[in-house]
């Protein structure tokens, strides 16, 4: 294996329903700058490759409401350096067109650390809130987001990286003959091109999501054998990098995770769920990390596991040698051990 990467998901105030009671700040606070810069500061400063926001078009069930996740990425971008920003971006019923430009932009504004959780929505609240009819079935919402991923990747490779020229003596700024109309026709939308937003810094940004088609496979399964399955499945059909998914509550100065919230405290049946010390989760990721390229975190409170991870978990991880911190000045892609890809339009130029 190579390198193992360490996610972790910041959206909201963890996976618990009960999280909100046990957050470190008033309820009022939790959509603030200040609370979201602070939690992703820490999380660079722990040495996590990577940072997750989560999103939907509907509404969160546990908390009052959320700003958008490349807003929020977006914000963050100027006061983090290495740490890789993440945001969740639905595929269905979502125009690609915007959001290539959304996540070419993410990547400017980081310095090419940007990444793109591309979502299906299975919901029809979703389609009456886009004012689109409801795409049912797994049929139709595959083949949208297939469609909607691989606009995306045409419109990242629309503009060749020599297109802006910068020639200021002669007026001559873009060379018009290495920007390409894209001409992609599908079931859903057509879409010509180029795009609006140069070809991002790292030619390509870094496409997580569960399905086909994307950078990173996220493996959703409640036990280890079968997230180390998964992941061998995944690679064997041409994914490039496979990470688990696992809901985390630790042991705190105050109490243990069972006193916490019991003896099973995961939210979701479909992620593999730790409730225990941090030298214990030390072992679980050491023993994945053989099997998988990576993790994405889910703590139970942001508030109380987020400095037990940056305390106890990630430096001894970094000691062993079982994950390194990202390199200062490097791309996502470069932390996640993947090469920037060659403009699929340029060698036709």
């Amino acid at each position: 294996m190579g390198v193992f990467a360490l996610g972790i998901e910041l959206d909201g105030e963890g996976f618990h329903p009960e999280a909100w009671r046990r957050a470190a700040h008033a309820p009022d606070r939790l959509l603030t700058g200040d609370t979201l810069r602070t939690r992703v500061a820490a999380a660079e400063n722990a040495g996590f490759t990577l940072v997750t926001f989560a999103d939907s078009i509907l509404p969160p069930e546990q908390v009052a409401g959320r700003i958008d996740a490349v807003t929020r990425a977006s914000f963050v971008a100027a006061t983090t350096s290495t740490i890789g920003l993440v945001p969740t971006v639905a595929t269905t019923y979502a125009e690609p067109f915007h959001t290539s430009s959304q996540i070419a932009t993410l990547d400017y504004t980081s310095r090419g650390r940007a990444g793109w959780i591309a979502e299906r929505i299975d919901d029809p609240r979703a389609a009456a809130a886009w004012g689109r009819e409801p795409v049912t079935g797994a049929v139709e919402l595959t083949r949208e987001q297939r469609d909607s991923l691989e606009v995306a990747r045409r419109l990242w490779d629309s503009w060749e990286d020599d297109a802006v020229i910068r020639d200021y003596p002669n007026g001559r700024f873009l060379d018009r003959n290495k920007l390409h109309y894209i001409d992609f026709r599908g079931d859903k939308f057509s879409v010509k091109g180029p795009a609006i937003v140069p070809r991002p810094p790292q030619g390509q940004p870094v496409v997580f999501g569960a399905d086909g088609g994307v950078d990173v496979r996220l493996v959703a399964a409640d036990s280890i054998a079968a997230a180390i399955e998964q992941a061998e499945r995944a690679r064997s059909v041409g994914a490039p990098l496979a990470f688990a998914e696992i809901d985390v509550t630790l042991d705190t100065p105050g109490a243990t995770a069972a006193e916490r919230f019991g003896a099973a405290p995961s939210n979701s049946p479909a992620r593999l769920a730790f409730s225990g010390s941090a030298s214990a989760l030390v072992d679980l990721l050491t023993h994945l990390s053989a099997h998988l390229d990576g993790v994405r975190l889910h703590p139970a409170v942001i508030d109380e596991d987020l400095p037990v991870l940056a305390r106890e978990v990630l430096p001894a991880l970094l000691r062993a040698g079982v994950a390194q911190r990202p390199v200062p000045g490097s791309t996502l892609r470069a932390n996640l051990g993947l090469t920037r890809p060659a403009n699929r339009y340029a060698a036709t130029h």
